[in-house]
């Protein structure tokens, strides 16, 4: 079952889906922003997986100049998919983040800097002991403008971990961001609410080496 959870499903043979998408009906339990699809002026947006989602809110969540976060499906097939579709792995979607920040703030390059030094991004479909395409690493980017920064990272970051002897490449799916599906109440901002709950995050112990100047 495990080598059938880590192939990605073909399109045609994803899950049907619904018509009707997940609304969250409360508002960010942390920081009391409303959870929609409405990104106020000024904020800029990315969308990340990092195996399970539930650690990797918290971890942006925690951040100066981070407006918002929210947990959610993307990256598949199937409309509007449910926890335990995503989970079947029939829906091709990862579970992701999407992180709202002020880059007056905050910038990318901080944000990028904790995704990659919180998880491993060599493990395909998979993150530790969590095993499936929903558990993929992705960055699925917002706009135009956050490729190249994407895009120079992620070589930076791979020359870091050769540096450290860890020469599996880095196989994280970096695309320009799809429909974006919230998930349901109840894992929005779930460590919150669950303090001593699952979080599976765990690092290379290799850190992001700064841009050249």
């Amino acid at each position: 079952m495990s080598a059938t959870k880590q192939q990605m499903i073909a399109p045609e043979t994803a899950l049907i889906g619904r018509a009707t998408p997940i609304i969250p009906s409360l508002p960010h339990a942390v920081n009391g922003t409303p959870l929609d699809d409405h990104i106020p002026a000024g904020l800029d947006s990315i969308i990340l997986g990092m195996g399970c989602f539930w650690g990797a809110e918290r971890l942006f969540w925690q951040l100066p100049g981070v407006y918002s976060t929210s947990v959610g499906y993307s990256g598949g097939f199937t409309p509007n998919p449910t926890y335990e579709e995503v989970c079947s792995g029939k829906t091709g979607h990862a579970e992701v983040v999407r992180v709202l920040f002020d880059p007056e703030t905050i910038s990318l390059e901080a944000l990028l800097t904790k995704f990659w030094e919180n998880h491993d991004p060599t493990q395909g479909m998979q993150q530790g002991n969590d095993i499936g395409t929903q558990y993929r690493s992705v960055i699925y980017m917002t706009s135009e403008a956050q490729l190249a920064s994407v895009q120079d990272s992620k070589a930076r970051y791979q020359v870091a971990l050769a540096e450290q002897h860890i020469e599996q490449a880095i196989t994280t799916e970096v695309e320009h961001a799809g429909t974006y599906y919230f998930a349901e109440d109840y894992h929005q901002q779930y460590l919150a609410k669950n303090p001593d709950g699952y979080c599976g995050l765990g690092g290379t112990g290799v850190c992001l080496p700064p841009q050249l100047a």
